[in-house]
């Protein structure tokens, strides 16, 4: 049975992918589509899903610059219903020969929307309701077939339906937590105007993902690539309820693990009794890294160097296929989509070769967020240790090391990467962090150790908090617990003679520094 699903046009707006998880916050599979898709692409994804709505999401532009981004007009005539939100709102009622322009005042955070007529989308909103605003222009007028639902004071039409199709759009963020009742606007259109089914649910996931990895590999053998993290631990049971025996685990030490990473690795998944291959690859990843300083340069050198130890591994065990963790923002992140901003090159994406030996790639949970992979692991039964671990880069502290990898550099950030585990966990505040590591920057500083110059690296701690790592916020560590941190780390770690604390959100800065 296909899911019922929602597309999320991508106009560039920072809250597109919050709109994304709210959907399937509610059991209705979303899927981020470019803001140009056409009729054949929508058509093409209704061959694996029941698409039962659209949604336009905000954006930066005004409708009226040369270079807007404008969807085809094709779609809004698919039969299915839209709603836009901010720019979205602004395209729908330009495209419809509406009036749209700079507003007499901009509308910025917490805002007081008057509901003229609460129905369909607005159905059981107050006439008086609190909302979170963020835009410039303003739309002042628009057809007779267009019904005006809500306004504010600086903002004549800040909702409206058409009175012909179900076609709706509003000013303000539902997606956003400061609007109060946005998640009873986001409800309605799913549920009363697009007739959604609550049928997306990790048990359901999982049944369908085995189903899917059976019929991509058929008979054929295939090799998982484990790091030991949940996202390939969790591909790694997916791939094994389907094809058991034929898959083979192969966990590749290239060296830039964290401490004690590969007996953690073969103690917890080698319960689970499918064929580990444990591999100690560590000079041969050395040897690719000597001399490279770009961060994607790294990542690629990785990604490939990777490809090439799982193609030996499958010429021995007769594996076509090669298994993956990716998950969605992996993908994302890479530039995965038209359009979208290529931010770093994940190994496992972008990073992967163009010539491969493999048939093809099986990636189970590719679609799913962070939060959402965890959840399947616990309906797997996964360890708590394995569901709850802090994410962890695919090239390691490669990326946790500015600039050339040496294996003195990667010694050093593993000791002091070890210190901030060690005391964040000890502190209890792990289980409010989404991640917290060391990074190991290329600046050295002077200090005094022993009543002596000392002339060593500068340690950068990064402590964040999030839900899906689309977006981050630096943690708000105790100054006496950093205190402890920088003690450790500079008393422990001889080369590192200062130590920094990174207060930096996502974005503007990625959650790892390369």
């Amino acid at each position: 049975m296909k899911t019922d699903t929602v597309l999320v046009l991508d106009f560039g707006g920072q809250y597109c992918h919050l709109i994304s998880r709210r959907v399937r916050e509610r059991n209705v599979y979303s899927e981020i589509v470019p803001y140009d898709v056409t009729p054949e692409e929508v058509r093409d994804l209704r061959k694996r899903f029941n698409v039962k709505g659209l949604i336009l999401s905000g954006g930066p532009s005004s409708v009226y610059e040369e270079n807007a981004p404008k969807c085809n007009l094709g779609i809004l005539s698919l039969g299915v219903p839209v709603l836009g939100i901010c720019y979205g709102h602004q395209l729908i009622a330009y495209l419809a020969g509406g009036k749209v322009k700079p507003g007499v005042q901009r509308e910025y955070g917490i805002t007081y929307v008057e509901v003229d007529n609460p129905v369909d989308v607005l159905e059981g909103l107050e006439h008086r309701e609190r909302v979170w605003m963020s835009h410039g222009d303003t739309v002042y007028s628009l057809p007779k077939e267009y019904e005006v639902l809500a306004h504010t004071d600086n903002c004549p039409i800040a909702a409206f339906k058409y009175l012909r199709k179900p076609l709706y759009g509003v000013q303000w963020h539902p997606e956003v937590v400061h609007t109060e009742k946005g998640g009873l606007i986001l409800g309605n259109f799913l549920f009363k105007v697009c007739k959604c089914a609550a049928n997306w649910t990790m048990s359901g996931f999982v049944e369908k993902a085995v189903r899917e990895i059976r019929r991509t590999v058929d008979e054929e053998g295939c090799i998982i690539a484990l790091s030991g993290g949940v996202d390939s631990g969790t591909a790694a049971i997916l791939a094994a309820k389907a094809v058991g025996k034929r898959l083979t685990a192969v966990f590749v030490d290239h060296g830039f693990m964290r401490e004690g990473e590969p007996g953690f690795v073969k103690s917890t998944f080698e319960a689970y009794g499918m064929n580990l291959v444990l591999l100690d690859e560590r000079k041969r990843f050395l040897e690719r890294l000597r001399g490279v300083t770009d961060p994607e340069a790294k990542r690629k050198v990785i990604g490939e160097e990777f490809i090439r130890v799982f193609e030996d591994v499958a010429r021995k065990v007769g594996a076509e296929y090669l298994v993956q963790g990716t998950i969605y923002p992996d993908r994302i992140e890479s530039g995965f989509k038209r359009h979208s901003e290529k931010i770093k090159t994940h190994h496992n994406v972008a990073g992967l070769p163009t010539s491969m030996e493999f048939k093809g790639i099986v990636e189970p949970v590719k679609d799913l967020y962070k939060d959402e992979v965890r959840k399947v692991a616990e309906a797997l039964g996964l360890p708590g240790k394995v569901v709850w671990r802090q994410p962890f880069p695919g090239p390691g502290l490669a990326v946790r090391v500015v600039g050339e990898v040496t294996q003195g550099k990667i010694d050093v950030v593993r000791k002091a990467e070890k210190i901030v585990e060690e005391e964040i966990e000890r502190t209890g505040l792990s289980e409010s962090l989404w991640q917290y590591f060391a990074v190991l920057t290329n600046v050295k500083t002077t200090g005094v150790k022993g009543d002596s110059r000392a002339y060593g690296y500068t340690v950068a701690v990064r402590a964040v908090e999030s839900r899906e790592a689309m977006t981050a916020s630096y943690a708000k560590i105790p100054h006496e617990i950093l205190e402890k941190l920088s003690t450790r780390i500079t008393n422990e770690v001889p080369e590192v003679t200062r130590v920094v604390y990174d207060i930096t959100h996502k974005p503007p800065s990625t959650i790892e520094w390369e």
